[in-house]
């Protein structure tokens, strides 16, 4: 259990607490149970994208918000130099910039994503949230997995896809693999 896993879980907790959500409500909007949810507000389970994205959208935050503490404040316009952007790094094989963290009501959250590569023959777990994705790979290649569809990715290739539906991306050729992702959802 990281310090961060736990400042994260911490914020969840208080943001269901706040908005006068069920721990019950919480975990079914999410579609995870309710055991998943304790271990995540007290810490004790790393968090998947999927589930920060559905879990601010069910508490009525910017993921950033979620993940950082840090409200957006910008409206207007918001610039990320090469490089930059607010860094997620919480499981081994993904690691996320966040490309508008200072940009307020956003319409879609842009990251620039980078999948390690694994030994291991196995393909990875597949996680959904709500709304629309769109990944354009930059470098490396990659696989996109969703259910039993798969295609390997190469450098300008691109995949615009239904988010709600169980998704994954593996790094190929044993080098990484970084793609920009574009996710979006209609507001309500």
């Amino acid at each position: 259990m990281t310090d961060q896993l736990r400042e994260i879980g911490g914020r969840l907790a208080a943001l269901r607490e706040i908005e006068g959500i069920s721990p019950d409500t919480l975990a079914q909007k999410c579609e995870i149970t309710l055991e998943e949810l304790g271990d995540y507000e007290r810490g004790e389970r790393d968090f998947s994208f999927s589930f920060l994205y559905n879990a601010a959208h069910c508490l009525g935050v910017d993921v950033v918000e979620l993940m950082s503490g840090d409200s957006p404040k910008l409206s207007g316009c918001c610039l990320t130099r090469a490089g930059e952007g607010y860094a997620i790094d919480r499981r081994a094989a993904y690691s996320y910039k966040h490309l508008a963290f200072t940009f307020r009501k956003k319409l879609g959250e842009p990251f620039m994503v980078t999948v390690e590569p694994k030994d291991d023959s196995k393909e990875p777990v597949q996680h959904s949230h709500a709304g629309q994705e769109f990944n354009l790979v930059i470098e490396g290649r990659m696989r996109f997995l969703m259910g039993e569809l798969s295609y390997d990715l190469n450098p300008g290739d691109s995949v615009y896809f239904d988010a709600s539906r169980p998704h994954a991306m593996k790094a190929l050729d044993g080098k990484p693999a970084r793609f920009l992702a574009l996710v979006m959802q209609r507001g309500d």
